[in-house]
């Protein structure tokens, strides 16, 4: 699969006592959508302006399409929205998008196919400062999108939305994934990258604290949710279980975390045969919140 970014041990160090991104390494594959996760502060802005080179880099690598091209001409196989969306108030969408392509070289009839794919076709002779939060962020796509981007790059797309612009926003970044364009998109909010994302950098305070699959970091042994008449006795046997990795008591329940795979029959059976009869039993999968939680505890 072909390499669209890589970035080897970049490091941005402020007044020589912030380091607001401390070694970080990523490979970004065609097709995919990336989701680069974490709270505010914790570099995902700053590792986003170093590779559209805004920001100068302290030390580190990144090349873009495997190094083939310097990065003045790899960006402009680049789409990307890092900022509020800034447009003339008192034109119109579609004016507004043909200054972009008078400026970029770009034909014309891409406006119109780009205003279709964002939603905003109807809305195409209304001026920008008729439109609502969420438009001007899907006007600002639209113009992203203009030169068929080989990669597309969001800084908090959602940022400020109310329900139903994340919405529409979501709606639109899996149609352009869906269409083969690689996203690369900064969030804070877990729920956003567990929903349109397939692979996911977790930073804070520049560091990475996992790189992978959305599903890889929510893929574990997940675990069990019990109680019986008698939780204390039920704690003491289940800590014998080879099986177990911690037991937490929480609220007349006991959490059971597994380090190895246990079914529920088997993991019943067990208590029986102990003389422990169970009046609630269910198998929980952890969470991506539940897995960023613990990555970023104590952190």
């Amino acid at each position: 699969m072909e390499t669209i970014l890589s970035i080897n041990n970049l490091n941005k160090i402020y007044n020589k006592y912030v380091h607001a991104v401390n070694n970080v390494s990523l490979e970004i594959k065609k097709g995919n959508v990336y989701g680069i996760l974490g709270p505010n502060g914790s570099g995902k802005s700053t590792t986003l302006g170093i590779v559209l080179n805004v920001v100068n880099k302290t030390s580190g690598t990144y090349s873009w399409f495997g190094g083939k091209l310097e990065t003045h001409e790899a960006l402009k196989k680049v789409g990307a929205i890092i900022e509020r969306p800034n447009f003339y108030p008192y034109m119109t969408a579609k004016q507004n998008l043909e200054l972009v392509c008078k400026i970029k070289n770009i034909d014309y009839s891409k406006v119109q196919e780009k205003l279709t794919l964002v939603g905003l076709a109807d809305r195409e002779n209304s001026k920008f400062n008729t439109f609502s939060l969420g438009m001007k962020q899907r006007l600002a796509i639209a113009s992203a999108l203009l030169n068929d981007p080989e990669i597309l790059i969001l800084d908090e797309p959602t940022n400020g939305l109310d329900p139903q612009g994340i919405h529409q926003i979501r709606d639109i970044i899996r149609l352009i994934a869906s269409q083969g364009t690689t996203i690369l998109l900064a969030s804070h909010l877990l729920d956003e990258v567990e929903k349109v994302c397939s692979h996911v950098l977790v930073l804070q305070k520049g560091k990475i604290l996992y790189t992978g699959t959305v599903d890889g970091m929510s893929s574990n042994e997940g675990y069990f949710e019990l109680q019986s008449d008698n939780n204390e006795t039920l704690i003491s046997v289940i800590n014998e279980h080879s099986a177990i990795e911690k037991v937490v008591a929480e609220e007349g329940k006991v959490l059971v975390y597994l380090k190895n795979p246990l079914d529920a029959a088997d993991l019943n059976k067990y208590l029986f045969e102990k003389n422990i009869y169970l009046n609630h039993l269910v198998k929980r999968k952890s969470s991506l919140e539940d897995q960023f939680l613990e990555l970023t505890k104590n952190k």
